[in-house]
């Protein structure tokens, strides 16, 4: 009997053991995937968008800025209540309309910076880094009957600086300037483990009789010192992940565009980031909301060309919007273009239009299954 008892006994505590071992298994496991999920956090995120200026058309005494004012405070106030809230946010150009004389570059400006002033963004956490457009930097010209072009405006970079200085990161490393390149509003700087270079891609450079027309040229950049500064965040340990941001595009519709819908200089800028895997260029120009990702087979990947040119003028964008790139812990780089489809005019407020997100994916340097269709039909 005493030894059927103590049998008993064993077995009850074999499987009182058995019991607590299969629960330490069971939180333990749940405390590894709660652990996983806590470190894959966002280290640092920063949006961006361009081109908010409205037609010459549909321009208002009532709006001396010139913004589409409907789309321009509906995003910054949508970036003001994020929960995760940007540490950063782009402008990448085409602020205003302007593109015609300095009066009303330096007006226009002007009613922008108290426009935005008065706006509840300005006070928030985020830290607006503002980037030249065609529209601030050139002028248009009828160099034939019916025929316009685009030149650069003198005294364009001085304007900028007079109003949206403020608006450039402080620390910030520019491009030395010369006697044929104006090259103040082109810098990088870092950011955690983030390095970024921006480019003025319409930088002022004077007449030159062997120039078309004898005027200066657009879409110029100093391309030797970007390709340069690209190449030291490479080789810098503390950058992990490379941005290059510019009002202009260099692949548009899926093609290399080198007229004024691109980037003139971009083959020669192009391979320099691929070859020290720059993960994007990030513009605006065209008014639209596109993605490509050119892969260059052998180096297995490819940089992206993001085109957020829709933040509220009018053209083939069919929403307005932002997108937003965060840099996990785990290395993972988060994308998520939102936006709200237009109205009809584009200007109007369309307050039942809800904001969702239109493009979402994590940015790989290996060619990326998930293509963003164009066009867009989100919005039909």
């Amino acid at each position: 009997m005493n030894r059927i008892m103590w049998s008993s006994f064993l077995a009850l505590i074999l499987v009182s053991s058995c019991k607590n071992n299969t629960e330490t298994t069971q939180t333990t496991s749940k405390e590894e995937v709660k652990e996983t999920v806590v470190k894959d956090s966002i280290l640092f995120s920063f949006s961006f968008m361009g081109c908010n200026r409205v037609n010459r058309g549909d321009t208002t005494s009532s709006v001396p800025s010139t913004a589409n004012k409907y789309a321009l405070q509906r995003i910054f106030s949508e970036l003001t209540h994020k929960k995760d809230q940007p540490e950063l946010f782009f402008f990448l150009g085409d602020l205003v309309l302007a593109e015609s004389t300095l009066p009303n570059l330096d007006s226009q400006l002007k009613a922008w910076d108290s426009l935005y002033k008065s706006d509840a963004f300005s006070s928030s956490n985020i830290e607006l880094v503002a980037v030249p457009g065609n529209h601030e930097m050139l002028y248009s010209k009828e160099v034939k009957p019916n025929k316009w072009k685009e030149f650069p405006l003198k005294g364009s970079t001085d304007i900028w600086l007079t109003h949206m200085k403020s608006y450039m990161p402080v620390g910030r490393k520019t491009a030395p300037s010369s006697d044929i390149l104006d090259n103040r509003l082109t810098f990088s700087f870092k950011r955690h483990n983030v390095g970024f270079v921006v480019m003025n891609s319409d930088s002022y450079n004077p007449d030159r009789p062997s120039n078309p027309y004898g005027l200066g040229l657009e879409g110029q950049v100093p391309v030797t010192w970007v390709n340069d500064q690209v190449k030291a965040f490479k080789a810098d340990t503390e950058v992990d992940h490379i941005f290059v941001l510019a009002h202009r595009p260099y692949y548009v519709d899926g093609n290399i565009e080198t007229g004024h819908a691109g980037l003139p200089q971009g083959g020669e800028l192009w391979p320099v980031f691929q070859e020290n895997k720059v993960v994007a260029l990030l513009s605006a120009h065209v008014h639209d909301y596109q993605r490509w990702q050119p892969i260059n087979d052998s180096l297995g990947g490819g940089t992206y060309q993001i085109i957020a040119g829709n933040g509220g003028s009018e053209g083939a964008a069919p929403f307005f919007g932002y997108s937003t790139i965060s840099v996990m812990s785990s290395g993972k780089l988060a994308f998520d273009s939102v936006g709200f489809c237009i109205g009809n005019p584009y200007t109007s407020a369309v307050p039942d239009h809800p904001t969702t997100s239109r493009d979402k994916i994590t940015l790989t340097w290996q060619e990326n299954p998930k293509k963003f269709p164009q066009p867009y039909t989100g919005c039909q």
